[in-house]
This record gives C-alpha cells, structure tokens and sequence, in this order.
C-alpha cells in the first residue's frame, strides 16, 4: 500500500490554514501573543519567507506520519516487508496481502476516523511535548492550552483528509 502522497501534500497545508484562523488577533492571536512574550516589533521583524517555509516543510514530514497513524492497512506491510517473498508478486505472501487489501482495504477510511486519531494524536503526543517544554521556558497554562488547541485541531483535520481520501 503506497501512500498517497499527493493527499498527503495536501493535508500538509492545513497547519497553515488553520495557523492563519487560530493565531488571528480576533480569534486566539492577541492571547497568545501575550502568554509569549513577543512584542509587535519582535514579529514584525521575523523572517516571515523563512519562517513559512521551514514551516511547511516540517508540516509536510508531519503530514506523512499522520498517514501512517490514521490508515491501519499500512501496517501490515511493515510487519511483512523484510520476507523475502514480499517482492515476488506471485508468491503466497503477495496473493494474501493482495487478498487482504480487497477485503479490508477500505475499513476505517472515514474522515470521522482519522479526525478522531488526530484529535488522539494531539492529546498523546503534542500535549506531553509542547508542556513539558513550557514548564521548563517557564510558560504558563493559557500558553500551552492556545498552543495545544491549535495542533490538536490541526492534527484532526489533516488525519481526517488523509484517511479518507488516501
């Protein structure tokens, strides 16, 4: 099962696109401007081109390991791929794994699912990483639940463009 990299691509977009709604003044921007510390002149004297690049590239490389989190089918092959009659496409094992993706290649490829394994993956991994960072840059809780609310959702919805649609 190859993955889908042009969904893939496309899901590593979202970050930004939510980024762009989350962090607007009107909506969390202001609070989290405050709970960071940075002032106007700070962020206005970013390198913005740099700042958005490297920042889609790292959503990218996000974006191909929330395939592998959302679709389940992908793990057959990991458990297979070191047998020596995984590249014999007419061997025992090629016709079951052939056989298994006809019959269970589309269970749980929902947009519901892989929203709900994102929603899991921000809580179990994002959560524990941006606060444990926090405690030690001595930020506080509002910093840590803006942050943590924006790769949650984020995360959600990238998993659920994946799974349905890779």
């Amino acid at each position: 099962m190859t993955p889908n990299f042009l969904i893939i691509a496309l899901a590593a977009i979202v970050p930004s696109i939510t980024r762009f709604i989350w962090y607007h003044p009107k909506v969390m921007g202001n609070a989290w401007q405050k709970a960071t510390g940075l002032s106007n002149e700070a962020i206005k004297n970013a390198n913005m081109p740099l700042v958005f690049g490297v920042s889609l590239l790292l959503s990218f490389l996000l974006s191909v390991q929330v395939n592998f989190l959302v679709i389940h089918q992908a793990h057959i092959y990991s458990v297979v791929m070191d047998e020596p009659a995984f590249k014999d496409p007419n061997s025992s094992l090629s016709i079951m794994l052939k056989e298994f993706t006809e019959l269970y290649g589309e269970n749980f490829r929902t947009f519901k699912h892989g929203f709900f394994h994102g929603i899991l993956a921000g809580i179990f991994f994002v959560v524990p990483l941006l606060a444990t960072n926090a405690l030690f840059e001595r930020k506080g809780f509002k910093y840590i639940a803006i942050n943590a609310g924006y790769w949650i959702i984020t995360i959600a919805i990238m998993g659920g463009i994946i799974c349905q649609f890779a």
